[in-house]
């Protein structure tokens, strides 16, 4: 009888996604995870072992909030990252993209936003094509039947009125983002809100978002911590720190020798492009953002990891990581982080096939030198990606 060759992860730190076993076995065959166990796995000769000692094996990375474009998908997965939740493109783009290689891809598609709104900068700008907008509540079930209709998975509405970087634009009402939301939930599907202040955020959970796009960047807002007990927040800290910070993150990655040599030349110039101009009267403070994370996990709320590429100072894969180190360095605990790239956004989108490192699941896997557990920095010193099961070349 023929067997098929397994792949074979021997004597490794595995983290689960949701736990660490300190030393165990990981069986692989037809990109499905066989086996997870601390006792020996058997293998044939012509199985593949990998020697895991003082390495970890993780769960491939989920991006819960990018904005894809050609070779994103790619350069995505050669940092481990290997599925991209694209937060707004232009949809017959993103179909395009799916399956191309690289890092399995859910979208957005069209966001929801008025005419002119935020969104629409990106037409100015070229780098997506008009797209329909809407504003009564009148306009939103048909707004939202035909994204799902051209291939979105989830639907992103868009709040916000210009006032954290000074640049004033029109904004959804209230009552057409609570049709927007309903509409979406009556199909079944869940609804992302892009709100930057605390008070768009306490706008979206009180329609009933699923999910904040990021954390607010304002004021402290103590009391709406604990309301979001059942919203999943995305801070995308580090996008964060690029727009309304000192904006030296992107150029740190691009100095990276373990960076490096895996970005295309647009991402380079993405990360070193310097600061993003801001109008006056510009309103934020980033050390509000990353003390809410603080409180926020303090408080029970989800959060989920997200890099917010391709903004300025960011670089697809590669951001992902240093916003793992920005959310342990706001306080969660490493393997909390981990969570936030791995289980947590795969439980929140109902990615049920991936997230964790368990028997019957999509073998996608990141072997790294270290312990990230302890150490989250060493979730670049990058041994191995898998994308189900195959190994994808590094070199």
């Amino acid at each position: 009888m023929h067997v098929s060759k397994r792949l074979i992860f021997r004597n490794v730190r595995v983290f689960t996604g949701d736990t660490t076993l300190r030393s165990a076995n990981v069986t692989v065959s037809g990109g499905v995870i066989l086996f997870v166990g601390e006792e020996p796995s058997p293998h044939s000769p012509g199985d593949e072992v990998i020697e895991g000692r003082g390495r970890t094996l993780l769960p491939g990375l989920i991006d819960a909030h990018a904005h894809v474009f050609p070779g994103d998908l790619e350069q995505a997965a050669l940092f481990g990252v290997t599925t991209v939740l694209d937060m707004m493109a232009d949809p017959a783009q993103a179909a395009t993209l799916r399956g191309s290689g690289g890092a399995d891809l859910r979208t957005a598609g069209t966001a929801a936003t008025v005419p002119g709104g935020y969104g629409w900068y990106l037409v100015d700008m070229g780098l997506l094509p008009p797209f329909p907008t809407l504003v009564t509540p009148d306009e939103a079930d048909m707004f939202v039947a035909s994204r799902f209709a051209e291939g979105s998975d989830y639907l992103k509405i868009l709040l916000d009125d210009g006032s954290t970087t000074g640049l004033p634009t029109p904004s959804l009402a209230k009552e057409t983002v609570g049709a927007l939301v309903t509409a979406a939930h009556d199909r079944g599907k869940i609804v992302v809100a892009h709100a930057l202040t605390a008070e768009t955020a306490r706008q979206a959970l009180r329609v009933g978002a699923d999910v904040l796009g990021h954390v607010y960047v304002d004021r402290p807002d103590p009391e709406l911590v604990y309301e979001l007990a059942e919203t999943a927040v995305v801070p995308t800290l580090a996008v964060l720190g690029e727009l309304f910070g000192p904006g030296t993150g992107g150029k740190a990655l691009a100095a990276d020798p373990r960076v490096s040599p895996y970005l295309t030349e647009g991402s380079r110039r993405m990360l070193t492009m310097g600061p993003f101009p801001l109008g006056e009267g510009a309103r934020h403070d980033l050390g509000v953002a990353t003390r809410t994370v603080a409180d926020l996990r303090n408080a029970g709320v989800t959060l989920l990891a997200g890099s917010d590429a391709s903004n300025v100072g960011t670089a697809h894969g590669a951001t992902l990581h240093q916003e793992l180190a920005l959310l342990v360095a706001a306080g969660l605990p490493p393997r909390e982080a981990l969570a936030a790239a791995t289980s947590a956004p795969a439980d929140r989108f109902a990615l049920h096939d991936r997230g964790r490192i368990a028997p019957g699941l999509r073998a996608d896997l990141l072997l790294v030198d270290g312990d990230p557990t302890a150490d989250i920095d060493t979730t670049l010193d990058i041994v191995g990606v898998w994308l189900a099961g195959r190994r994808l070349p590094r070199k």
